[in-house]
């Protein structure tokens, strides 16, 4: 058993007749060791800045995108004559509703670029996503008005439904705005008092001085007038009115005289309509109704005002005490008369 042993071949080296095999295992090994290397030295901060070199490009473009359409709303709809006087605001409302969708598209870039980066380093990104969606429907059940007011907020300043120092009717109050945000609109009525409005609560914007306003003015004449002559003389005194230096850069376009609009009890009803830049369809109403006024005067044409009968009503007892009483009165001196 011990000369076989002995007679028995000792077990080769693994590279004493493979040392080319040996070389070649390695080679292999310090070329996968490299190649780690390399990927965590060269690879992934290449990736890392393409990704943000990607991120940068694509905000780029999208920006340029908005100051295109930016530059499209600031094109006024409105004649020469008129357009210096709204040009500023337009600016400014496009300008703000530039910044608000430039902030959305940053938002959203750096989170989903940083969300990129992060799992390129090595981060597990799962329990960041399912925390942001865990953090999402707590916000929608937890703060639903307040999302609801920053939705609304920013659809109000992307489609420009009103800005500061327009006048506007939002159901509950109405008046000038004074500030606008994402989550709220201030108002100041006629009466000085400061209405603060959610977004989220706005149902429906009535903007009383958006590209442009109509005066409106309705005079009332007698039954008794020749209408085919108050019609002229309304034209010629508002068009006198649009020649005006102190209002050819509010009044748009021609007035126009509609007609007989309603025949009312007392008057026969007849319209001036006059279209002007925003917020100075009042100003030109009142500066209208004052020349008519002067005018009808020296034309002697009326303006009937309210006129009511009265009938007096008495009680009938009454009525007969006193019918009593004066014939009782009215036989006496008769008698003595009668006696003299």
């Amino acid at each position: 058993m011990s000369a076989l042993l002995l007679l028995a071949p000792e077990p080769a080296s693994p590279c004493a007749d493979g040392e080319t095999v040996c070389d070649l295992t390695w080679e292999v090994t310090g070329n996968r060791r490299l190649a780690e290397w390399s990927d965590v030295i060269i690879g992934k901060p290449l990736a890392i800045i393409g990704l943000i070199l990607f991120g940068l490009a694509i905000r780029w473009l999208l920006q340029r995108l908005v100051d295109r359409i930016a530059r499209r709303a600031e094109r006024g709809v409105l004649p020469e004559r008129v357009e210096s006087a709204v040009t500023a605001r337009r600016k400014q409302r496009a300008a703000t509703m530039a910044g608000v969708l430039k902030s959305i598209i940053t938002f959203i870039v750096v989170a989903i670029v940083g969300t990129m980066v992060l799992s390129e380093v090595g981060v597990d990104i799962a329990p960041i996503i399912a925390s942001a969606g865990i953090i999402g429907i707590a916000l929608g059940f937890g703060a639903q008005s307040l999302v609801k007011d920053f939705l609304a907020g920013i659809f109000i300043f992307i489609e420009d439904q009103y800005g500061v120092g327009d006048v506007v009717d939002v159901g509950d109050a109405s008046g000038t705005v004074e500030v606008v945000t994402l989550r709220m609109t201030r108002l100041r009525d006629v009466e000085g008092t400061v209405w603060y409005v959610p977004n989220g609560e706005i149902l429906r914007v009535g903007n009383k001085s958006q590209n442009w306003s109509r005066a409106v003015v309705d005079i009332g004449v007698g039954y008794g007038e020749d209408l085919a002559r108050v019609q002229r003389v309304l034209r010629e005194v508002a068009h006198d009115l649009w020649e005006d230096e102190d209002f050819s850069h509010v009044i748009i376009e021609a007035p126009e005289v509609t007609g007989v609009e309603m025949l009312a009890p007392d008057s026969v009803t007849l319209r001036v309509m006059v279209k002007t830049a925003p917020l100075e369809q009042w100003g030109v109403a009142r500066a209208l109704r004052q020349r008519i006024k002067a005018r009808f005067d020296h034309e002697g044409i009326e303006i009937p005002f309210a006129q009511r009968v009265v009938w007096h009503r008495e009680d009938r007892r009454h009525r007969d005490e006193e019918a009593h009483l004066e014939d009782e009165t009215g036989a006496a001196p008769a008698a003595s008369g009668g006696e003299g």
